[in-house]
């Protein structure tokens, strides 16, 4: 079996986290782990942001974007209040 890639999807969320508030069928697009993908996720986490749907102090929006840029896209999500990302196998 050929090893899997990865993939990304940004879910709004309540203050917890809760996987039962994560919904794939309201954000329902899936991130791949390429530049033009990892801008794309970028651009929905501005967007969310931006709508106030999410919440990230303004200190730490370059840290959040240079995550899902150049970094580990789940990683920026102990930078946003009520929104997460996640990875998931792709094959």
């Amino acid at each position: 079996m050929a090893k899997p890639g990865k993939v990304f999807i940004f879910f709004n969320c309540d203050a917890d986290k809760s996987e039962s508030s994560m919904n794939i069928f309201y954000n329902s697009a899936v991130y791949k782990d390429t530049k033009s993908s990892r801008k794309n996720l970028w651009k929905k986490v501005k967007e969310e942001y931006g709508a106030e749907r999410i919440q990230i102090s303004a200190e730490n929006l370059p840290e959040v974007e240079r995550a899902i840029i150049e970094g580990n896209p789940v990683s920026a999500t102990d930078f946003i209040q009520f929104g997460a990302i996640r990875a998931i196998d792709c094959y």
